[in-house]
């Protein structure tokens, strides 16, 4: 698995990109999320790096496990703390799983390995909060 220059951008979207694939699929809503909520922007990328960054980790993925793509994207625990390495500054940290949240919840449904993935992340980093203070920032249209 390639590595990313710490705190980089890019070793947040490489997080960013784990969650996304946590469940074993990449779903339309969750790709369609990245453009409508300006993830890349927030995380200082084009767009375009953004999507060949999810694609290199989808390689890296498929290189380093066995057959089938769902086992592809269950990470050994050594692997997932070499991931949550990258990202040691603390407002970075929140930013990524703030952001991680957001795309998962576009489907409106948490998958069982999005929880495990989110759980290690908030682990990980220390970052221990109640459901309520994970959850995304409410949209215009959520509010009223």
């Amino acid at each position: 698995m390639r590595s990313y220059q710490r705190n980089s951008p890019q070793a947040a979207a490489r997080i960013v990109s784990l969650a996304m694939l946590a469940d074993g699929h990449l779903c339309q809503s969750e790709i369609d999320a990245l453009d409508r909520l300006g993830i890349h922007s927030e995380l200082g990328l084009p767009p375009d790096e953004m999507h060949a960054i999810i694609q290199a980790f989808c390689e890296d993925l498929l290189s380093t496990a066995g057959p089938g793509w769902v086992d592809a994207c269950r990470l050994d625990p050594r692997t997932l703390r070499e991931l949550f390495g990258e990202v040691d500054d603390l407002e970075l940290r929140r930013k990524v799983l703030r952001l991680c949240i957001a795309v998962v919840d576009t489907d409106e449904h948490m998958a069982e390995g999005e929880s495990i993935v989110l759980n290690a992340a908030a682990e990980h980093w220390g970052l221990h909060r109640t459901k309520s203070q994970l959850q995304p920032p409410e949209t215009p249209s959520q509010v009223g």
